[in-house]
């Protein structure tokens, strides 16, 4: 089912302008506004925090000083979202953006990610996400993976008991063919551009790798396997940041040079 998501972004591709390339190249398909996104983002945001309890405010100032080293170093039509960042009192290592700026890390990540550098790598990625238009682009596949199913459906006879039956199965292979992996290319994605960050703003990009060595300790083997993950597995996240790391380590080292020397006193 892998080659469904392909022939339809092209053909969407040739019919709307609706095409353009995310910060590392890769061809996107976006069919929703980024202002509509960005205020459901606030809103989402908004209604999190009032259900879910915020952290010290030692823990919020430690997170915040971080996000502003790696914000500072982005162009100024970037710089100028209302970037936000919020800590929660949650055991789970975890983290998350929304269009618009609005990220928040988990307390549980803050016992994973035990450095300034470590936890950079962790805001970083989740910029990463919104830079890179993540969001718009899950909701645009989901309609157009959903508009082509709809187009089987009526053009080959599939409103039978049978059918029905096959359309279950054909929205199972879009689940796990086209979802799945193309969350996961998001989640390398935003890894590549959150080491570029993190380097930028003066952060050893090589703590990304020992996050992980960290994170894959912690999970004690009780991951999903990776073709069933909305995330790649900690093995293949290392391997993608190393792959990368040469060029993070000479953005890195003339970051250091040219006086960018973040420190974020961990609480």
């Amino acid at each position: 089912m892998r080659w469904l998501r392909p022939l339809a972004v092209t053909a969407l591709c040739a019919s709307i302008a609706a095409c353009t390339t995310s910060p590392t190249g890769r061809s996107q398909l976006l069919l929703l506004s980024d202002d509509q996104l960005n205020q459901m983002g606030q809103q989402a945001f908004a209604e999190y925090q009032q259900n879910i309890p915020t952290a010290n405010q030692a823990s919020h100032r430690y997170v915040q000083c971080i996000t502003n080293a790696i914000v500072d170093v982005l162009p100024d039509d970037q710089r100028n979202l209302d970037w936000q960042i919020r800590v929660f009192e949650s055991e789970q290592p975890n983290a998350f953006a929304l269009p618009g700026g609005y990220m928040g890390v988990n307390t549980g990540m803050l016992d994973i990610a035990t450095s300034q550098d470590q936890l950079a790598s962790v805001v970083g990625h989740e910029i990463g996400h919104v830079l890179a238009r993540h969001a718009n682009e899950r909701a645009s596949t989901q309609s157009a993976t959903s508009l082509g199913l709809s187009v089987i459906s009526s053009t080959s006879g599939m409103q039978t008991p049978a059918g029905q039956q096959m359309m279950g199965v054909l929205g199972m292979g879009a689940e796990y063919g086209i979802a799945l992996p193309f969350s996961r290319r998001h989640e390398s994605e935003a890894d590549v551009i959150g080491l570029q960050l993190m380097a930028e703003a003066g952060f050893d990009p090589r703590e990304s790798v020992t996050l992980w060595e960290n994170m894959q300790a912690a999970s004690g083997g009780g991951a999903p396997p990776a073709w069933m993950s909305t995330h790649p597995s900690q093995g293949q996240r290392i391997q993608g940041l190393q792959a990368n790391m040469e060029q993070a380590l000479a953005t890195y080292e003339q970051a250091r040079s040219s006086g960018r020397t973040p420190n974020c006193p961990r609480p």
